[in-house]
């Protein structure tokens, strides 16, 4: 077989239960690593009253797991074509659940820091290959939809985890380790493993059109059972087969320049959220809140999150989602400024709220939009490396963090923030390619295929 055509024979399919079962799947992935990502930064406080942690040691054990993140997502990219989108998202995912589970059992703050080194490190894999996954699995005409919907039931591991996690820190000196135990739940992933597909635009871009062929025939299969015949897809294109990207071709500036822009992003989107997530909490304790409220404030705020990941659904297939992320991260700067400028409940909460809703919904956007400035060949290899890129700048974050609080006070650490979410949205606005078009075109011509 020359060529399985599988790009345009999976763009013509309808979304069906096989869809519906592998963004279950996903969701749950992105559930637990929602769930684990700020698992220290709300047992942190407990710990500062427990371990006589102090502040700079917070910002070391959050920087060494951004070091983690980074390491995570380059080798992300590299397994997800390695083995497969669907192999590496079952073992990443499997991966940071074991280590969390691990981390029930630290016995002081450095084995913690190790084991979260760990666990952020599959965390971040994870995330690589769900969005790689989710953007060859889904028709270009829905693909910004379900990659949202996916984020707006993951994103619901953070309030729940956060609610938990006011629930039963205060119960007692080891309750802590439960927000730990919970957050390993992520290893039940396996037992989607048989429902799931492995990405038949992989297998093409290795030169395997066989078994491309051959799973996108068990894929149609099960679509056609449920929802009728198929249209005709659109004439294949030959692509050269490529069995593996090396680091050199994000050199050529057909790679580079969007790697350069995608690291600006994710450098500014961590950042600025993590920023915000991993030091709200406690900050928060440290200005005289208790444990307690601190937790359960940050708790009430993270409900935002899964509405804004239900916002960009709305939004990310309807408009252009470059300027859908211009939007957003605009907005998360003003309410981040705000939500720093006060000490009131409420406004804490609102502001609070509104940060959480337009950020997942900037993640939500930005997950959908970065596989789509590259092709199948540097899709893996540049969407790991801007991705890593962004985390591992946040290795130095929590240290600028600290410093500023040290130094010149709460407040300041937000006019950080806040600057971050500013500098993304202009460099966007600049330098940021537009792809719905690209996405219109594909579609108009899957239906003229589909008439002929």
């Amino acid at each position: 077989m020359q060529n399985a055509n599988a790009m345009n024979r999976m763009n013509r399919l309808p979304v069906s239960g096989f869809h519906k079962t592998m963004l279950l799947a996903v969701s749950f992935a992105y559930f637990f690593e929602f769930a684990d990502i700020n698992s220290f930064a709300t047992t942190a406080p407990k710990l500062i009253d427990l371990w006589g942690v102090t502040v700079d040691h917070v910002a070391y054990v959050t920087s060494l797991s951004f070091v983690g993140m980074f390491v995570g997502s380059l080798a992300g990219g590299a397994l997800a074509d390695r083995w497969g989108r669907k192999l590496a998202l079952v073992r990443t995912t499997v991966f940071f659940g074991f280590f969390s589970l691990v981390s029930v059992f630290s016995w002081d703050l450095v084995s913690l820091g190790a084991f979260r080194v760990l666990t952020s490190a599959g965390l971040s894999a994870m995330t690589v290959v769900g969005v790689v996954y989710i953007n060859e699995m889904y028709p270009a005409a829905v693909r910004g939809k379900y990659q949202a919907y996916a984020i707006v039931i993951g994103i619901c591991g953070t309030p729940v985890t956060n609610l938990i996690a006011s629930a039963v820190v205060p119960l007692s000196d080891w309750s802590w380790r439960l927000v730990y135990l919970w957050g390993s739940l992520g290893l039940l992933l396996v037992l989607f493993t048989r429902h799931l597909k492995e990405s038949p635009r992989w297998y093409e871009s290795r030169g395997d059109h066989a078994k491309a062929d051959e799973v996108l025939r068990e894929i149609e299969a099960r679509v056609t059972a449920e929802l009728g015949p198929l249209p005709e897809p659109a004439p294949p294109v030959a692509e050269a087969p490529v069995t593996k990207a090396p680091l050199r071709l994000l050199l050529q500036r057909k790679y580079l320049l969007p790697t350069l822009l995608l690291t600006v992003v994710w450098v500014t989107q961590t950042i600025g959220f993590f920023g915000y997530s991993s030091w709200a909490p406690t900050l928060l304790a440290k200005e005289g809140f208790s444990v307690e409220k601190s937790v359960f404030y940050v708790a009430l705020t993270t409900v935002g999150a899964p509405l804004g990941s239900y916002l960009a659904a709305l939004v990310t297939d309807r408009f252009e989602r470059k300027w859908c992320l211009v939007a957003f991260g605009t907005v998360i700067a003003v309410c981040g400024l705000l939500y720093g400028l006060t000490f009131d409940p409420v406004l804490i909460i609102v502001f609070g709220f509104l940060v959480n809703l337009f950020e997942r919904g900037y993640t939500a956007l930005g997950y959908a939009y970065s596989p789509e400035v590259f092709d199948t060949r540097g899709r893996s290899l540049g969407t790991s490396v801007s991705y890593g890129l962004g985390r591992l700048s946040n290795a130095a974050g929590p240290l600028i963090v600290a410093s500023l609080y040290t130094h010149h006070g709460y407040r300041s650490v937000f006019f950080f923030i806040a600057g971050s979410w500013l500098v993304g949205a202009v460099t966007l606005a600049v330098f940021g390619p537009r792809t719905r078009a690209a996405r219109l075109a594909r579609t108009a011509q899957q239906e003229k295929a589909a008439t002929v």
